[in-house]
């Protein structure tokens, strides 16, 4: 059985997370409320993730989120190329969420902050 990791990243729009801070949780993004979970990314998903889905956009936040608490809630299911992603069914206590971070992502695709 493979171990996965204990947390995982998730980049939202920024005027979003300050909402879900305000409410205690964050429901989602327009994307993740139409399929029907939050869609999360490691360590080494994340570049592609926000090359693929973030291009030229600078006012997001990139939060790590704390796994360990959310128990059956995170699920983890194949996506791109078959890898497989963490998924929250359900709300992100904003608990959970345990580093946050300003975020942008050139037009080329590439982090420009916090990372580099």
């Amino acid at each position: 059985m493979s171990r996965h990791p204990s947390s995982a990243y998730k980049i939202v729009d920024a005027a979003d997370w300050a909402e879900a801070r305000v409410a205690g949780v964050f429901e989602g993004s327009t994307v993740d409320r139409a399929d029907g979970f939050i869609h999360l990314s490691t360590r080494d998903q994340l570049e592609e993730t926000a090359r693929r889905h973030y291009a030229g956009q600078d006012d997001l936040r990139l939060l790590l989120v704390d796994l360990t608490g959310l128990g059956g809630a995170v699920v983890w299911e194949p996506s791109r190329d078959g890898a497989l992603f963490p998924h929250i069914y359900g709300a992100l206590p904003v608990q959970a969420v345990i580093r946050d971070d300003a975020f942008a992502v050139g037009d080329d695709g590439r982090i420009t902050s916090p990372w580099r």
